[in-house]
């Protein structure tokens, strides 16, 4: 009973960015000396939590976020809080942490999740551009303020301003080096089925407090043990309605949150499944190729390197494939469903 799967994706990016904050994320490939972008693993896990509970259509945990007042009156920013409660689905499998209330539980997330980055640095790309917010087509749609300090001038001031100092005031604000990547991109989950749905009832290191685990033990958990010790068990009802969409999950989310803008489809074109992650690195790769003193890659796929491998129809676009098909990411689906309803959770310790 082989405890974990391993999955390695293949999606397309165009002329998109993957997070706002201080413009697209980027780092610089020492080998090939080329900056390239990348959404992070946290990013990466957030979308699929987000998709995962848009597919159950259930909400998220409720976060409280604390604030200090402080001797100047100010308000100061404290840890947010979680309700550390495995019944909302993305904290089962997104993992908690919670300290300064109590008893410090934390709960480490079943998925380990990779950043999305290039395939090969050679296959992605970043560009730059300078785009504008314009309004100066209808003018009189649009007022223009001009503040001296605290004082709003009026339109009789701005006039006379204008007018002494030769000056326009255009109602078009220009927004510089704006960060844009597009290419091939990877990203590569490990998933422990021993953790999946068993939450640990252990209270050195707790994952739950005492009161929790008498709530969940009252909603039909089920009392295990795994070799990190004892556990509940999300009952099976629960976890065939959670296997499906997680499974979809995984295959088909996006960046939507409001970190990301200039929509792009991020396509997926090819899977790779297994229980060996080294084979997911031969079947999803790149070759570095010679081409006089500049180099290039060429992506591949490779159904023979021994993991299961999944194709989309648009993967023809980009790579030279031979079993693309309409109904790969169903497939892919169907696979990591039969995986983990395989797995065996009430009775994971082999009895001698």
């Amino acid at each position: 009973m082989n405890a974990y799967i391993y999955l390695r994706a293949l999606k397309h990016a165009e002329h998109t960015v993957f997070c706002v904050q201080d413009g697209q994320k980027t780092y610089f490939d020492s080998q090939f000396n080329r900056v390239v972008a990348y959404s992070s693993g946290q990013q990466v896990k957030r979308s699929i939590l987000d998709s995962l509970t848009s597919n159950l259509n259930v909400q998220m945990a409720p976060i409280t976020f604390n604030y200090n007042v402080n001797a100047k009156k100010e308000l100061e920013n404290k840890e947010p809080w979680s309700p550390c409660d495995p019944t909302f689905v993305d904290q089962l499998l997104g993992g908690w942490m919670r300290a300064g209330d109590g008893v410090t539980v934390k709960r480490r997330s079943p998925m380990s999740i990779s950043a999305m980055r290039p395939i090969h640095p050679l296959l992605a790309g970043i560009d730059k551009e300078n785009l504008t917010f314009d309004r100066s087509d209808k003018p009189d749609r649009h007022p223009v303020n001009v503040r001296i300090g605290e004082k709003l001038m009026t339109d009789a001031e701005i006039d006379e301003f204008l007018s002494t100092n030769n000056r326009t005031l255009p109602r078009r604000n220009w927004i510089p080096d704006n960060v844009r990547t597009g290419g091939l991109f990877v990203y590569d989950i490990a998933i422990d089925l021993r953790t999946l749905f068993s939450v640990s009832t252990n209270q050195h290191e707790p994952e739950l407090s005492k009161d929790k685990i008498e709530d969940l033990k009252a909603k039909g958990w089920v009392e295990s043990e795994n070799v990190f010790g004892k556990c509940l068990v999300l009952p099976k009802e629960e976890r065939e309605k959670v296997i499906p969409a997680l499974a979809s999950a995984l295959l088909n989310w996006r960046i939507t949150s409001n970190q990301a803008r200039t929509f792009s489809l991020m396509e997926t074109l090819a899977v790779a499944i297994s229980d060996n992650a080294n084979k997911l690195a031969g079947a999803i790769r790149a070759k570095l190729i010679e081409d006089g003193e500049k180099p290039k890659a060429k992506p591949i796929i490779d159904e023979t390197a021994g993991a299961d491998v999944f194709v989309t129809l648009p993967c023809s676009n980009y790579v030279v494939t031979i079993n693309e098909s309409a109904d790969a990411l169903d497939k892919a689906k169907q696979k990591l469903i039969d995986m983990m309803m395989a797995f065996d959770y009430e009775n994971q310790l082999v009895v001698k």
